[in-house]
């Protein structure tokens, strides 16, 4: 079994607001996960990127608006490549509390919105990165 787990983060397309990322990786980063933060990325960038590095999480945010139109793509482009079997995908950012059932559906193991604790990020990939282990075993 891998010792750290590995997170390969993303500002989901054009959107410029980093600052959440940014303190998401730093808190990631201090619970011992190594981090791959790659900036602004259109989906398949993201996922080439997920691939070559072999991690464990995709997490994304987006502020901008276009969640559902690019978090839809991300997660197409995840399933053509068979990833969400032994990949987890997250994403965080603002959105209507409505959509955040619709990005479940797409295929996203966890959604975070503003104000999502530290310990409820950490806890959830863990909890997360380890169903997908143990399904993928």
């Amino acid at each position: 079994m891998k010792s750290r787990i590995k997170v390969l983060l993303s500002k989901l397309g054009l959107d410029v607001h980093n600052r959440g990322l940014i303190t998401v990786a730093k808190e990631l980063r201090d619970a011992g996960m190594e981090v791959i933060y790659i900036g602004n990325s259109f989906p398949r960038e993201i996922i080439a990127t997920a691939i070559q590095e072999s991690v464990d999480v995709v997490g994304v945010s987006s502020l901008g608006g276009a969640h559902l139109t690019l978090g839809s793509e991300l997660m197409e482009a995840a399933k053509k490549e068979g990833l969400q079997e032994h990949m987890a995908f997250i994403i965080g950012g603002v959105f209507p509390p409505a959509d955040v059932e619709g990005l479940l559906e797409m295929g996203f193991d966890g959604v975070f919105v503003p104000g999502a604790a530290r310990e409820e990020i950490i806890s959830s990939i863990h909890k997360i990165v380890s169903g997908k282990m143990n399904r993928s075993s």
